[in-house]
């Protein structure tokens, strides 16, 4: 069973960017847009990139793995979102599948294994201008 739900997966597999903040050594938050996709088959979010391995996102997924992500939009009268709380798994080969118009520059991804996950306007009846109705939980 999933850690998300049906509707939570369609949106998921329906964006390609995301924001992914990390903590560094400093104490100071570091947030960045990423490319993403959902991973069915481990029920994660792997995030990828172009020289991903060599920015400031993986030297401070190195020191603190803590990360949380998330996947946004927003229009006149309301929005959708998805914040997932996890931990960073590091992987050095295998990323080419989540950037493949650079996979010579792409072999370095994030597995974020779900801890926490908040939602809103994604299920029916999600937030509006009108009211907010997130769905979180803890999941690990």
């Amino acid at each position: 069973m999933s850690v998300f739900t049906d509707a939570e997966i369609a949106y998921l597999n329906s964006q390609r960017m995301g924001r992914l903040a990390t903590v560094g050594v400093d104490g100071q938050p570091h947030i960045i847009p990423v490319t993403f996709t959902y991973n069915p088959e481990l029920d994660t979010i792997d995030i990828g990139g172009i020289r991903f391995g060599s920015g400031k996102k993986w030297r401070d997924a190195q020191e603190n793995p803590k990360v949380c992500f998330l996947v946004d939009e927003s229009w006149g009268s309301g929005a959708k979102a998805i914040e997932i709380r996890g931990e960073a798994e590091l992987h050095t080969s295998g990323g080419e599948s989540i950037n493949p118009r650079f996979p010579q520059f792409a072999p370095e991804f994030f597995r974020i294994r779900p801890h926490r996950v908040v939602a809103w306007g994604i299920e029916e009846g999600g937030a509006t201008a009108s009211g907010f109705r997130p769905n979180a939980r803890t999941v690990a």
